[in-house]
């Protein structure tokens, strides 16, 4: 639903169905329940996940017009769609088979101009919005420095080539889209630093040629459409577990004129180790799941951080590498801690509070999908879990709130 701090909505990765078909049943299930609760007299919107199986269907005309008259009936509209997994989200191991393929491959590219063609046919009259996508790539995919950068060339010239295709539709629809890249641990961009770096270093250089061939910019034109169309997709909990919820995030935001596509209203756990050590670790194991990447970054006394690619191996370590974890798993929202685990909420809390005094997006997309770590006495219907985390924003975003 539309709030003055922005549309504030949930990312559909939550319900099953790689095929449109099943996807499209799932949220016929839950969608309407949730608005009845949340958003009864206001149009409620969709943070839509397609995989690229559903992409294709729904690029059929009838399909589309079917879902797009189901979405009428409704009183429901998609404001964003969520396309960093191309598929498989939902299989029984995930892990980094998450950025396959990536960034460096045509079929990426593909797959997110069709999610544009998609995004454009659904948006409601005169709003913008944005895909979000993968930070480039998975940083161990190559196993050397010439690999790599090969890698990453490639995938900044296939994010030109969709910055030239949204240039294009916004010169003959007046409509602008945003690919909104996704900082996350062990990606190629996998902080907010890195994409700074990359935008400044690699991108601009790149793209200003490019925009002045095809459509005659001066470099001051081309820096601004790149800026206009190539966003931050601002993770919460993947900044959380970096550390980079701080005043240096925000006044570099304001000095590169990088836009924020959305904010993905998300938190991390965090375990303090200053007690209870063999007690904790024992603990985290079964958040230990074999499904998706649980990224730690572990900090010292002295400030020193280290980084695991999996909470597994940081529990082989020992909590001996760090007296604070932070591990990238979607907590949900609404709690501070979850029994002796605490969450990032804290952080949270920071950025909705520079959205209500400067607001830097449009839309506030939920992103938790781990509600098995909830203790039993909180367990309820995910319809009732989705509708609890809306709330909790919605509460937040008041302006009663500080």
């Amino acid at each position: 639903m539309r709030t003055k701090f922005g549309h504030v909505t949930y990312c559909s990765n939550i319900h099953l169905g790689e095929s449109w078909e099943d996807h499209f049943e799932e949220l016929k299930t839950y969608l309407p329940k949730i608005k009845t609760q949340f958003s009864p007299n206001e149009p409620f919107g969709i943070g839509l996940r397609l995989s690229n199986e559903a992409s294709v269907s729904l690029s059929q005309s009838d399909t589309l017009f079917e879902w797009k008259k189901w979405l009428k009936q409704e009183s429901m509209y998609v404001i964003s769609i969520n396309g960093f997994p191309y598929g498989g989200f939902h299989s029984e191991v995930v892990k980094e088979g998450v950025y396959h393929p990536d960034w460096s491959t045509l079929e990426r590219y593909e797959y997110t101009k069709r999610l544009f063609f998609l995004l454009n046919e659904m948006l409601p009259e005169g709003e913008e919005g944005g895909v979000s996508t993968p930070p480039l790539s998975y940083l161990y995919f190559d196993s050397n420095e010439t690999d790599l950068a090969k890698r990453k060339k490639n995938c900044t010239h296939y994010i030109i080539q969709t910055l030239v295709d949204l240039i294009r539709i916004k010169k003959k629809e007046s409509r602008i889209l945003h690919l909104d890249i996704e900082p996350e641990p062990d990606g190629f961009l996998g902080t907010f630093v890195n994409l700074v770096h990359w935008y400044e270093n690699e991108l601009l250089p790149m793209a200003i040629p490019i925009l002045n061939q095809e459509f005659g910019f001066d470099e001051g034109i081309a820096i601004k459409n790149t800026k206009e169309h190539i966003r931050f997709c601002f993770d919460v909990c993947h900044l959380a577990v970096t550390h980079e919820i701080n005043d240096v995030l925000f006044s570099e935001l304001k000095r590169t004129g990088i836009k924020v596509g959305r904010i993905q209203v998300s938190s991390a756990l965090k375990v303090d180790f200053s007690e209870s050590i063999e007690g904790k670790l024992k603990l985290l194991k079964p958040f230990d799941e074999k499904k998706y990447l649980h990224q730690v970054v572990a900090v010292k006394q002295n400030g020193t951080k280290l980084s695991f690619k999996d909470l597994g191996e940081a529990i082989l370590n020992g909590a001996e590498m760090g007296e604070e974890w932070r591990i990238h798993f979607h907590v949900p929202i609404f709690l501070d801690s979850y029994g002796e685990f605490l969450s990032t909420q804290e952080e949270l809390l920071t950025v909705l509070k520079m959205q209500k005094q400067f607001p830097f997006t449009n839309v506030l997309e939920i992103e938790t999908y781990t509600w098995n770590v909830l203790p039993t006495p909180l367990q309820i219907s995910l319809e009732s879990s989705i509708i609890r985390e809306l709330d909790w924003l919605k509460t937040n975003l008041s302006e009663k709130k500080n």
